[in-house]
């Protein structure tokens, strides 16, 4: 199951106590102060899990603690330090702070394998009566107790990582093209809304180049405010390199489709409109032999004279174009990393 979405609670480890203890040896009947430190409790950290791309173990599991700090003791012991609590999240993972419901903080994003974000300090660790010994008060008979661990509410939410994302309008295609291209299995049917969640799928080059492509569930008009789960979809667009839109190539108005979807995906985000992108009208192959080079050459003309894009026709089924888009579309992934 694909969550991106979760809230959970984070309580970072108490300090230990200080240590009130004076030295005790065979001839030494007043010894000196040696009670040692508490140790600092442990840490509350995020890191970034390269092998997983869903939220779903935070669905039950809300509750995470790190271990307190050992208490002091005696003859300048400090205590152990808390155990840190490391908690494991897929790469795209954007984490805030809602602990004031009224101020919703940024923390930061997971992007890395093995990047950690410190979500919860634990608290310090408590200073025994030795830490207190001076020139003037050379038995000091008092220590101080550990500060508690910082303790927050937050909030997740995942946002997919891929090279291109596929943006198009239920039963575009979407599906079909990614399980042609890559590995991935979503589920395809022929009706509207066969995907209700992202698919991530490695598309394999005939010269081992490869880039990953995201299958975002279809927009429809007005995504932009939240219509058909539109918002929840849409973010998962934004961190894509380039943007593939699927248009049908038997929709009544095509240009018209891609107009939609373009202004629905810039309302949501304006810097969407500065992502490189391409045009592929889908499903080639129910056209008749007779009627094929007349509606694409058509289409190729409307797209340029009023809208000045470039487009260019595949079929999923037959495979009519798809080494072309990919080559395509990996060279404008190589010319986004080399800026």
């Amino acid at each position: 199951m694909f969550i991106d979405f979760a809230r959970i609670e984070v309580s970072a480890g108490k300090g230990g106590n200080g240590c009130l203890s004076f030295r005790r040896e065979k001839f030494v009947p007043k010894g000196g102060p040696d009670g040692g430190n508490g140790g600092h409790g442990g840490n509350v950290i995020i890191e970034g899990e390269g092998n997983v791309n869903t939220l779903i173990n935070f669905r039950f599991n809300k509750m995470f603690r790190a271990k307190n700090g050992v208490n002091g003791g005696g003859s300048n012991m400090t205590g152990a330090t808390g155990e840190a609590n490391i908690i494991y999240v897929p790469l795209g993972t954007v984490i805030y702070d809602i602990t004031d419901p009224h101020n919703k903080i940024k923390i930061g994003d997971i992007t890395e394998p093995g990047q950690q974000i410190l979500v919860a300090k634990g608290g310090a660790g408590g200073r025994g009566n030795s830490s207190y010994a001076n020139s003037i008060n050379q038995a000091p008979r008092y220590s101080t107790p550990g500060k508690d661990g910082e303790v927050k509410k937050l909030e997740l939410e995942l946002r997919l990582m891929a090279d291109v994302g596929l943006v198009g309008f239920p039963n575009a295609g979407k599906s079909t093209l990614l399980s042609s291209i890559s590995a991935a299995r979503p589920k395809i049917a022929d009706y509207e809304f066969t995907t209700l969640e992202p698919s991530l799928g490695v598309v394999q080059l005939e010269d081992y180049d490869s880039f990953v492509m995201a299958d975002i569930p279809g927009l429809i008009e007005g995504a932009a405010q939240g219509k058909g789960l539109g918002i929840q979809f849409l973010k998962h667009i934004q961190r894509t390199k380039v943007l593939l839109f699927l248009i049908d190539i038997n929709d009544e108005d095509p240009l018209n489709q891609y107009e939609v979807l373009r202004n629905e995906l810039i309302n949501h985000d304006p810097m969407m409109d500065k992502k490189p992108h391409l045009i592929a009208l889908s499903k080639l192959d129910t056209l008749t032999k007779d009627s094929v080079d007349e509606i694409i050459n058509k289409l190729k003309k409307e797209f340029s004279s009023k809208l000045d894009e470039e487009i260019m026709a595949i079929s999923s089924v037959s495979t009519k174009n798809l080494d072309k888009l990919k080559r395509r579309l990996f060279n404008i992934i190589k010319r986004e990393d080399e800026l």
